[in-house]
């Protein structure tokens, strides 16, 4: 068994704003069960502070200097599902209105990833391997062997560093190395760090961490091509013998129709008819719909982004809505996108429906009420959406990209294979051909849909599977010289 320390900058239930959230919040859960020590160091936001501060243990607080970085980082914890959760608090840097998108990002995040090394030392605790996630932790394998070194507790720590978007890379200007990092510039000049003018955190974590992830095995080829691997193509070709794609799992103990306390009525694989009937029925309520239980509901919860594939909907919507559907969108994004599903609500009253924002507990109503989920993606490194739908008995119509290829197989009418539908080409035609396919089949061959819900339903969309495989990554890592 082996320790395993994880340095993301969000989990749940703490704090979310996207897929990885879900990933730090579940993964650890599974491993802790396998019978790991497992960890997980996360900053301690304002709405952390707000909602759970006072329920936490301050465990320890030390100085951080590094440049013009000088001030003391306040440590608290707590226990979740098993696994010891530490909050790293520095008002200054962490107790604003969101998350990320600021001007200082570069110097937050180098405090937080400097005070999560340093409190290793103040734990006593110095794990096997440190699992680093996205941009936000992408300087602590060089952290690691280039500045805490000389202490062999630190030197003897293995590095995995997950890539969930490459798209968002950390990018910064190269004093950034010196002022807040206190690392030399020289690591700039010879290019392990250097990317256009300045530094990359994401391309340091690529250069120095001993092994490489990502959320899905096709995405972990497609990020090895100039069209996606966002001007990192090279350097990760340069790793691609140290890359795994491992998809992503979801927590099946919190997405449950079984026992999900948000839905109208629960269900289960096999016995799903009368609880799936009533779960529509209250989303139509709640959306402003005509309730209708042979309607069939065409549901969409992401974020309204051209990534998203919104547009290809937004293209046909009028072609869309020729359909006999009813047609609902939860999420927020590119105002232009907003604007026309604010549209489309006023233009298709009844029929389309539009909530402007996230809300948690309507979207545990989307995934259990709608018949058909939409995830056109341009890419899509695992996606979590399509993982939820299927639990719920809920099916989905992909673009084949990433992690969406990799989990949705695409019905195929002469074995009756498949638990959703897909299209490859990224334009509004081939959607729109291929929603027309999924409705025909709701409404004309309801022996096929149902056959098609129940293979969904059958998938193991756990992380149970996924945990096996990390640790083989994990035990990877025991053949390598330090």
């Amino acid at each position: 068994m082996k320790s395993i320390l994880f340095v993301a900058s969000e989990a749940t239930p703490f704090i979310k704003s996207g897929g990885l959230a879900d990933v730090i919040g579940s993964l650890p859960k599974s491993l802790v069960k396998k019978g790991h020590d497992v960890r997980i160091v996360i900053p301690m936001y304002s709405k952390i502070a707000n909602k759970y501060r006072e329920d936490f243990a301050e465990v320890t607080n030390f100085k951080v200097e590094s440049g013009v970085i000088n001030c003391q980082a306040k440590v608290y914890s707590s226990i979740y599902n098993g696994v010891i959760y530490y909050f790293i608090e520095e008002a200054s840097y962490f107790e604003r209105e969101g998350l990320y998108g600021y001007d200082d990002d570069g110097e937050r995040f180098s405090f937080f990833q400097i005070a999560a090394l340093k409190l290793l030392a103040e734990l006593d605790f110095f794990p096997d391997v440190i699992h680093s996630h996205d941009w936000h932790t992408g300087m602590i394998p060089a952290l690691c062997k280039l500045r805490f070194s000389s202490d062999e507790r630190y030197a003897a720590i293995k590095h995995i560093y997950t890539i969930h978007n490459l798209a968002f890379q950390g990018n910064f200007p190269m004093n950034l190395l010196v002022d807040c990092l206190g690392l030399d510039p020289k690591y700039y000049y010879d290019g392990s760090m250097r990317f256009n003018d300045g530094i990359s955190f994401m391309k340091t974590a690529i250069v120095y961490a001993d092994k490489i992830s990502t959320v899905s095995p096709s995405y972990a080829n497609e990020i090895l091509t100039k069209e996606f691997g966002e001007n990192l193509d090279e350097v990760l070709r340069y790793r691609r013998f140290d890359l795994w794609g491992i998809v992503n799992g979801i927590d099946t103990d919190l997405w449950n129709p079984q026992t999900d306390p948000n839905i109208k009525k629960n269900f289960r694989p096999k016995v799903y008819k009368m609880g799936k009937a009533a779960c529509k029925k209250e989303l139509q309520e709640i959306m402003g719909l005509r309730t209708s239980r042979d309607t069939m509901v065409v549901g969409m919860v992401s974020r309204l982004t051209y990534q998203k594939g919104v547009y290809l909907i937004i293209e046909k919507l009028f072609e869309i809505m020729g359909l006999d559907i009813q047609l609902v969108v939860l999420g927020t994004g590119e105002k232009k996108a907003e604007d026309a599903f604010k549209e489309m609500e006023y233009r298709f009253k009844g029929r389309a429906s539009y909530h402007c924002g996230y809300n948690e507990e309507l979207a545990h109503k989307f995934y259990a009420g709608c018949d058909l989920i939409l995830m056109p993606s341009l890419f899509e490194p695992c996606g979590i959406s399509q993982l939820i739908a299927m639990r719920y008995g809920t099916l989905s119509l992909v673009r084949e990209c990433g992690g969406l290829k990799d989990t949705v197989n695409p019905y195929n009418t002469f074995t009756k294979e498949g638990n959703g539908f897909s299209f490859t080409p990224f334009n509004a035609y081939d959607l729109w051909y291929t929603l027309k396919f999924a409705v025909e089949t709701y409404y004309y061959d309801k022996s096929s849909w149902q056959i098609l819900i129940d293979t969904a339903m059958e998938n193991d969309v756990s992380f149970e599977h996924s945990c096996s495989i990390y640790e083989e990554l994990y035990d990877s890592l025991d053949y390598l010289k330090n």
